[in-house]
């Protein structure tokens, strides 16, 4: 075994730093705290803008780069004291998780600097790296965490019951807008071909780029893990397989957050008072400043009474307003104490004990080891409080509603063959209100019962199912139809009731059953007995932050299920059918032609927006009730910003067979080889092994030398052509190195926007077979073009003669051919003129040989884009020929209409 990267940091601590294919990190080092500091320092290096953009969100002080749109954000994090509750709970740690914790955090603050020379993004938000302070990782805990227990529903509630009655709480009681999902199973030994246990699932989040979980492994003399960390928090909390224990969560649903309404007065010195059980009593205040880039700063207020921090209106405000408590600002403890203790956790009995420590947010857990104990359990700190409390908005005056000392009992059960956690109500119902409905849980077992046999590759399937249980009332009310205005309703009526309720990317039938779920959204949100919700989403003194609780269509789409079925609720059986009908009708009159997978894209959130194209976005199978959960909002949007932030595959037989992806990469450096490399694995649902033999890991080193992040130097010193470009600077085509490249070329020509590459099913072996392939004739070249040391497109020539192009057309003398991919679009979106401009280049170097007279392109016919790219260039379009893999339309550039000469 080679001794990997070596670094030691100021403090004198020495760590090793391995790579797998796919640039995941494998650290290794003398201790736990030695290995903690290595943590950080990674994170720093590889999600350096992203750990910074969370920093600042748990601080406030978002705005202050990104500008007026994350005012609301930062006002809620300081009215919330988010901050300043992580600092508390960084003061009740343990001391040796404190030492622990402080020891990632230098990690980061030694690598940040680095890592932000490297992030683009830094630069273009005119960000300078800052100082992480002890509780900063708590602090990013908490931002990501706080809205998880969908507080904001109360407040939703609050208004359904307003304006249409308490008796219509009910009918929206569903898994909401702002609410994160999983799935998670387990099947035991007896039920597995290797005789041990396999755990397996996919926590639904967001998406964001860069993705929310990092791919990593831990390694010490104490404890050997992989996982999925979040970055800018040491260990790893939520996914990981020691060796001997494997564990995974779902979000359990449990209601912990409680909303007091409070009366707050102005008294004659500025301060405030709020009423309390005994009285007025005095409320903690303060102003605080927000920056805000491009724009006046902002004051905020901060008040904190007896409940909690103020989070809604004020004493100047006129109105009740009101205040969160929750369990980490009462009692100072976040559960981070459990996360060291999960890391040395070797028997699922281990596990257990460390999970009583857990905290926020609350999760229902499952775990097996490897002599084949298993657990089934939920882990965190529900408040004892009455039950009005879960519901809705309480008087804060009333000390009936007062939280009791201690919390809930954490339920758990027994597991006998497998077990299913995705969000239903199971387990955890005796601590929430609102769960998601049953179709995920209940499809999981029904696959699950299929097989007595199973293997961790087998679990993709289960993963990529694609079953909607919930499109069945809206198709009984359908079937129920009997008349319809015109021939094609009635088509289009039989077409949806044969449809076999599949959400497949390539299934019309899929689009057509979508649109006309948004109609009748739509015909609902209109209706005269739902009518009087509109409004509630801004007549009210709520932060617009909370906006997507109290939009009026998301959530009947989301509650879709329960508005068409049932006998209560101000819909009559009569005006569910009509509804459906008149929906048929107008979706019947609209050609639904496209396939789901074009409507249904990929929407990932960025920090600083990007302006990618549809082509970048790729289509998508599922829906938000089915395994394959890629959610939309049914009446606003079909592209897909919620889904699968990670798959997992956690084999106890043998650590080494499981299986994970992320959604982009295992780099936050937008460009790099490995910053979107594992998206089209995550679309088609494949997964990448979890490598565990050092020796077959690639130090630190040898992955700067063999990726497409070479030196500035060696591509000097290798290009074949360069040229200086006015406000771009200087292009070098650089030959491929299909070994040296291949992350760079797998990458590329796998996307969804490359499909007219014709390579977007291939594995990496065929990739580099393709390209050594290439590599080994005289009459194809194909070279990386790269600007400011970073690669932007793939360039590729060939003689048409040696071609089977040759075939299609009448080959003139210095005829020379071309294929160009750019490469993807960095943070910031496309760059005007620049693919022009690289296009020149190219074209120069083409003609730098006297012998080349003609240009030759044949971009796919349905590329318009391409075809139109090459007609701003000057190219001359020629006949459409029929090749194996396309219909392509050839386009010709002479040297005179290029040189002039």
């Amino acid at each position: 075994m080679g001794a990997g990267e070596s670094s030691e940091g100021g403090n004198g601590m020495h760590n090793e730093v391995y790579r797998d294919d796919w640039g995941i990190p494998h650290l290794r080092a003398a201790g736990a705290r030695e290995l903690a500091y290595a943590q950080g320092r990674n994170a720093a290096l590889d999600r350096a803008w992203q750990i910074e953009v969370e920093r600042h969100r748990a601080q406030g002080t978002t705005a202050a780069f990104l500008g007026a749109e994350a005012v609301e954000w930062d006002r809620f994090a300081r009215r919330a004291r988010l901050d300043d509750t992580a600092r508390r709970c960084f003061e009740r740690l343990a001391p040796e998780t404190a030492d622990w914790v402080r020891a990632y955090v230098d990690g980061v603050n030694a690598g940040l600097g680095e890592g932000a020379g490297e992030a683009p993004e830094f630069a273009a938000a005119g960000l300078a790296p800052g100082t992480w302070r002890p509780w900063t990782p708590l602090g990013v805990w908490l931002a990501t965490h706080i809205l998880f227990a969908g507080f904001p529903t109360k407040l939703w509630r609050e208004e359904v019951a307003r304006r249409l009655g308490d008796d219509a709480i009910e009918l929206f009681a569903t898994d909401g807008p702002g609410t994160s999902g999983s799935n998670g199973w387990l099947v035991t030994a007896e039920r597995t071909t290797t005789g041990a246990p396999i755990i397996a699932g996919d926590p639904h989040r967001f998406i964001e780029d860069p993705g929310v979980y990092q791919q990593i492994r831990l390694a010490c003399p104490e404890f050997d893990v992989v996982g999925l960390a979040v970055p800018g928090v040491p260990g790893i909390a939520h996914f990981g397989h020691t060796g001997k224990v494997a564990w995974a969560i779902t979000n359990a649903m449990a209601d912990y957050q409680d909303l007091y309404r409070e009366r707050l007065r102005r008294t004659p010195d500025g301060g405030v008072q709020a009423l309390g059980p005994d009285g007025w009593e005095t409320a903690a205040s303060h102003i605080e400043t927000i920056e805000v880039a491009g724009a006046a700063t902002v004051t905020v207020e901060v008040v904190e009474t007896g409940r909690g921090p103020v989070i809604s209106g004020g004493p100047d405000s006129g109105e009740e307003a009101v205040s969160l408590r929750h369990p980490p600002r009462v009692t100072g403890e976040l559960g981070f104490d459990a996360l060291p203790a999960l890391l040395r956790a070797r028997t699922v009995a281990d596990l257990d004990v460390a999970l009583d420590r857990w905290v926020e947010p609350v999760n229902v857990v499952l775990a097996a080891d490897t002599a084949g104990a298993t657990l089934h359990r939920v882990a965190g700190h529900v408040p004892l409080r009455p039950h009005t409390n879960r519901l809705r908005t309480v008087p804060a005056w009333d000390a009936a509603y007062a939280w009791r000392t201690g919390h809930a009992p954490m339920v758990r059960a027994d597991v006998h063959g497998t077990a299913v956690m995705a969000n239903q109500r199971g387990i955890a119902a005796p601590l929430g209100v609102e769960f998601a409905p049953p179709h995920r849980a209940d499809r999981i077992q029904e696959l699950l019962d299929e097989s007595a046999r199973w293997t961790a590759e087998d679990m993709a399937a289960v993963h990529m199912d694609t079953r909607l249980a919930s499109a069945e009332p809206l198709l009984r009310l359908l079937e129920e139809v009997a008349e319809l205005d015109g021939p094609e309703a009635l088509r289009q009526r039989d077409r949806l009731l044969r449809w076999d309720r599949r959400m497949d990317a390539d299934s019309t039938d899929a689009t057509l059953y979508a649109a006309l779920r948004a109609e009748v959204v739509h015909r609902l949100a209109a209706h005269p007995a739902l009518a009087p919700l509109h409004g509630s989403a801004h007549s009210d003194p709520y932060p617009d932050l909370f906006l997507p609780w109290l939009a009026t269509v998301p959530r009947i789409a989301y509650a879709l299920e329960g508005l068409l079925t049932g006998d209560d609720g101000p819909l009559t059986h009569a005006d569910r059918v009509a509804v459906v009908a008149g929906a048929m009708e107008r979706v019947a009159g609209a050609e639904v032609t496209l396939p789901w997978g074009e409507l249904h894209r990929l929407a990932p959130w960025r920090a600083l927006p990007g302006t990618d194209s549809d082509e970048s976005r790729p289509g998508l199978a599922g829906d938000h009730d089915c395994v394959l959960s890629t959610s939309s909002v049914p009446g606003v949007t079909d592209r897909s910003a919620r889904g699968p932030a990670a798959r997992y595959v956690w084999d106890l037989a043998r650590r080494e067979d499981s299986l994970w992806v992320v959604p982009f990469g295992a780099s936050g450096v937008p460009g790099g080889a490995h910053h979107r490399d594992q998206l089209p694995l995550w679309v088609r649902g494949e997964l990448a092994p979890v490598v565990t033999d050092w020796n077959l890991l690639h130090r630190e080193e040898e992955r700067r030398d063999v990726s497409a992040e070479t030196s500035a130097g060696a591509r000097a010193e290798s290009a074949v052509f360069e040229r200086k470009v006015d406000g771009f600077g200087t292009v070098s085509l650089v030959p491929v190195d299909p070994a040296r490249d291949l992350d760079v070329l797998h990458a590329w020509v796998t996307e969804d926007r490359a499909r007219f590459w014709g390579m977007g099913g291939y594995s990496r072996e065929q990739v580099l077979e393709t390209y050594e392939f290439l590599d080994s004739l005289t009459t194809h070249h194909a070279y990386l073009a790269y600007c400011g040391g970073v690669p932007v497109a793939l360039f590729q020539t060939y003689e048409p003669d040696a071609d089977p192009l040759g075939e299609c057309y009448d080959v003139q003398p210095g005829d020379h051919g071309v294929h160009l991919l750019i490469g993807p679009v960095g943070t910031g979106g496309p760059v005007a003129g620049f693919t022009g401009a690289l296009l020149s280049v190219l074209i120069d170097y083409v003609f730098s040989d006297p012998a080349h007279l003609r240009v030759v392109v044949e971009p796919d016919a349905r590329n318009a884009k391409g075809v139109a790219r090459m007609v701003r260039a000057g190219f001359e379009l020629g006949p459409e020929i029929d090749k194996p893999e396309k219909r392509a339309r050839l386009a010709f550039l002479s040297r005179t209409a290029a040189l002039g000469a």
